[in-house]
């Protein structure tokens, strides 16, 4: 979730700099100035709740803000927006000699108006699932949430947010928490509830931290409700030791599925309230192949539902 709170109190004095600067050197109106810094102020009130430093800030933690305004549904246009701030921020802060490098050199914005997102294929998603350390301990439970983020096509948050009441296993579907409160029910996959299964067998030896002994996914040491964060950080190790392109991240996997999904030949609307979007505008990205194979039955055409060859 992204905060607009109030910046935290250590970036105050720095923030007043940082007004002069953009006022004096940078020539900025007062409306300019005032939208640069209400932005900025989206960036660190962020980090502050997350535990971040922002003069410690890396690539791949301004990605992850980048993908949690996405998934919040933020424009193109005003993620932009509000990374031409960061970036203005970041390059004063090493002109002040507060960062020694500046971490958002080669963080891109997205592009405007209505694209395709970055989607794997199944031979890709597959490469990083396979590339999952099973020796480790948390090495099942990265494989149920791949396989989630896949199946279900979940937001991390979602993800991040599910009970063990929500799973209807036995009746093959998963009861989802959504924005705005919205509530939807999910077929889920046998590959993923055979991962679930293998994951609760290595659960049931946590001892969850008090308040969160009903979330499905849990951190293996801490025994609390994984973040966002550490799912953001899962993908991008595994995209390393893969090689796959870097811009991948849990959100990829619920666009994957929702063009796999249409791909196999599955009905629009279907996808619509599989993925829990209010309009089907919405999911009018997906509509880049032909239209005239669309049926109805979405477990049908999941890859993960069809027999192996």
């Amino acid at each position: 979730m992204v905060y607009d709170n109030a910046c935290p109190p250590v970036a105050a004095p720095l923030l007043r700099r940082y007004r002069q600067y953009l006022l004096l050197e940078r020539g900025f109106s007062a409306n300019t100035l005032d939208a640069y810094l209400r932005d900025l102020d989206k960036l660190l009130g962020y980090y502050a709740a997350e535990g971040i430093d922002f003069r410690r800030v890396t690539l791949d933690e301004l990605h992850t803000f980048v993908a949690t305004l996405m998934d919040l549904g933020i424009s193109a246009r005003s993620i932009s927006r509000i990374l031409s701030g960061v970036h203005a921020f970041y390059r004063f802060l090493e002109l002040e000699g507060e960062v020694e490098t500046d971490p958002t050199e080669l963080l891109e914005s997205p592009q405007h108006g209505e694209h395709l997102p970055d989607v794997l294929s199944v031979g890709e998603i597959d490469s990083l699932i396979a590339a999952i350390d099973m020796e480790k301990a948390e090495g099942q439970r990265d494989r149920a949430i791949l396989e989630m983020l896949y199946s279900c096509g979940l937001r991390v948050s979602e993800l991040c947010g599910l009970r063990l009441g929500d799973l209807f296993l036995e009746e093959g579907f998963i009861h989802v928490h959504g924005k705005g409160k919205k509530e939807r029910l999910v077929p889920v996959s046998g590959r993923a509830t055979d991962e679930l299964t293998a994951w609760f067998e290595q659960r049931a030896a946590i001892t969850p931290k008090r308040g969160h002994e009903d979330y499905v996914f849990l951190s293996v040491r801490r025994g609390s409700a994984l973040s966002r964060i550490t799912v953001f950080h899962i993908v991008k190790m595994l995209c390393l030791k893969t090689g796959l392109r870097a811009t991948i991240s849990p959100h990829t996997f619920r666009h994957s599925f929702a063009t796999h999904l249409l791909e196999g030949g599955a009905n629009l609307r279907a996808i619509q309230e599989m993925l829990g979007h209010e309009s089907i505008n919405t999911t009018q990205i997906y509509m880049h192949l032909d239209r005239s194979h669309l049926r109805q039955e979405i477990l049908e055409h999941h890859p993960r539902n069809l027999p192996a060859q």
